[in-house]
C-alpha cells in the first residue's frame, strides 16, 4: 500500500479526469459516462480521433505500483496466448499505468457483451475451457507483490477490523462473535480435509458480471481482484441454484477446464469454505469503505440492524453446509 495519505474520490472531477487522458496523448470530444464500479471510479470517454476508450482511475492506497503492474502484466501473458482478456494499453510513454494529480490510472480498450448463460451446458463448457487456460498461465509463476486469498487475509483480517472498529451493533456483538468463529472454525476444517491444493495466480473475482459474451464467445475482464488461490476460487461462484444444479453446472465446467488444466477434486472441499470467506470479506470491504460518499448511496441497507441479523443468519447457514459433503461430479 502507499504510505501516502490517500486522496479522495471527490476530487477526481470530470476535467480531472479528461485532463488525465489529455496528458497522454488521448484527447476526449467531451463524451463522459460513469461506469458500475465501486473499488475503483471506471469512465467510457468518447475520443475525438477514435473509439470511445475505458479509463479506471484506481483506488488511492489499495495497491502499490508493482502491484497493479503484476496485474497488468499477467493480463498481457494471457493476451500473448490468444485469451480473450482486455489489457491495460501501452500509450505513448511505454506505460500501461499512468499518473495525473496524485491519481493512478489505466486505459483500455471497450469491449461490449451480454452476461453468459449459465444455465446452457455449451456455455459453461466454453468458460471452462478459457478458465482452464488462463490457470495454465497462471501457474508458470507466482505473484510477489499481491496478498493470497486464505483465512487470514479473507476471514481473519476483515473479522478483526469489523470488530475493532464498532461495526456490530452491541446487542448483536456476543452472536455475531459466536458465530463468526464457528464459521472460521469450519473454514480451517474444509481447508484441512482439502490437504495442500496448488495455489496460483487466478482471475480472482470470477462471476458473471465481469465475464462479457459475445457471438464470438466470452471475454475476461477486470482482474482488479487477481491474486494466489485455489483453481476452485474461479470457478465456484458461476455456480447457482440447488445442490443437483450445482453438480451439473460444476460438471460442464470441468468438462472445459480439463481440456486444458488439470483439477484436483480435493478441492471440492473448499467451495463452501470459499464461500463463507468471501461473505466475511464483503461485509468488512462495505465496512472499509464507508467514508467514501458513494457508498452510503449504494448501499444504504449496510450496517442497520437488519443487516447484521442477516449476517448472522447467514453465517450460520454456512456453518451447516461446511459440514456437508462437498459437491461431486461423475
Amino acid at each position: 500500500m502507499n504510505e501516502s495519505t490517500p486522496l479522495s474520490f471527490a476530487t477526481l472531477t470530470p476535467d480531472c479526469v479528461l485532463d488525465a487522458l489529455e496528458s497522454v496523448g488521448l484527447y476526449s470530444d467531451g463524451r463522459l459516462l460513469a461506469l458500475n464500479s465501486y473499488e475503483n471510479r471506471v469512465y467510457q470517454i468518447g475520443i475525438e480521433d477514435g473509439p470511445p476508450l475505458v479509463a479506471k482511475f484506481y483506488r488511492p492506497a489499495r495497491w502499490s505500483d508493482a502491484a497493479i503492474l503484476e496485474e497488468h502484466a499477467f493480463v498481457a501473458k494471457l493476451v500473448e496466448r490468444e485469451i480473450p482478456v482486455v489489457p491495460a494499453m501501452t500509450l505513448a510513454n511505454g506505460k500501461t499505468l499512468h499518473e495525473f494529480s496524485g491519481f493512478r490510472f489505466a486505459v483500455f480498450a471497450r469491449h461490449g457483451g451480454r452476461a453468459p448463460e449459465l444455465d446452457d451446458p455449451a456455455t459453461l463448457e466454453w468458460l471452462g475451457r478459457f478458465i482452464g487456460r488462463i490457470h495454465g498461465v497462471g501457474a508458470v509463476q507466482a505473484f510477489e507483490h499481491r496478498p493470497a486469498l486464505n483465512i487470514t487475509t479473507f476471514g481473519e483480517e476483515p473479522r478483526d477490523y469489523l470488530l475493532a472498529n464498532n461495526f456490530i451493533p452491541p446487542d448483536l456483538l456476543d452472536a455475531y462473535r459466536s458465530v463468526i468463529a464457528q464459521a472460521l472454525d469450519g473454514v480451517r476444517r474444509c481447508f484441512d480435509r482439502a490437504g495442500d491444493v496448488n495455489i496460483l495466480r487466478l482471475h480472482g473475482d470470477c462471476h458473471c458480471g465481469n465475464v462479457l459474451w459475445t457471438d464470438a464467445g466470452p471475454h475476461f475482464v477486470d482482474f482488479d481482484d487477481s491474486r494466489m488461490g485455489p483453481a476452485i476460487q474461479d470457478l465456484w461462484m458461476l455456480l447457482s441454484g440447488e445442490r443437483r444444479d450445482m453438480v451439473r453446472q460444476l460438471s460442464d465446467l470441468l468438462a472445459g477446464y480439463e481440456d486444458f488444466a488439470d483439477f484436483d477434486p480435493r478441492e471440492l472441499h473448499l467451495i463452501e469454505a470459499l464461500r463463507t470467506l468471501r461473505l466475511i470479506h464483503y461485509a468488512a470491504w462495505l465496512a472499509r469503505r464507508w467514508d467514501d460518499p458513494a457508498f452510503p448511496v449504494a448501499f444504504p441497507w449496510f450496517n442497520t440492524q437488519r443487516y447484521w441479523q442477516d449476517r448472522i443468519l447467514e453465517l450460520r447457514e454456512q456453518v451447516a453446509l461446511m459440514d456437508e459433503a462437498p459437491l461431486w461430479t461423475n
